[in-house]
């Protein structure tokens, strides 16, 4: 069975950073990232908002499950990450935002792509869903 995940990344890849199917008309990316236990790079394709020039936030929603995605754990133990967004990339630094700053993002980015209202209703008392600002460095 094709792992989903590649081919969204190699449609994204194809096509100038858009992709079609469910995701067409999204904001998306590409997040490289190295293991947390292995430092083995990964690619994950995530939902993005943009926040300024240097900086972009994503969400750790793994569709509302329980536990927190892969990428997640990998990018709080390295940090530093490179990121495809449209025909760019770009070195960047990964930071958990908290509290006063995460709120008015997470806030957005429900009204932006309403299916995070339903991950966070599934992950309701569980888990909040960690934002991710990824800041530009280079």
């Amino acid at each position: 069975m094709p792992d989903p995940n590649q081919q969204v990344i190699e449609g994204f890849r194809a096509n100038g950073g858009r992709v079609g199917g469910s995701f067409e008309g999204r904001t998306l990316l590409l997040l490289h990232h190295r293991g947390a236990k292995t430092g083995t790079e990964r690619v994950n394709p995530l939902a993005y908002q943009r926040l300024s020039d240097g900086s972009v936030a994503v969400f750790a929603s793994k569709g509302g499950s329980p536990t927190n995605p892969d990428w997640y754990h990998n990018v709080v133990a390295n940090p530093d990450v490179t990121v495809e967004l449209g025909m760019e990339t770009f070195p960047a630094r990964a930071r958990v935002a908290e509290g006063a700053e995460r709120d008015p993002i997470w806030e957005q980015q429900k009204r932006d792509w309403p299916g995070f209202a339903e991950y966070e209703e599934k992950t309701n008392g569980i888990r909040e869903i960690p934002v991710v600002i990824l800041e530009k460095t280079g």
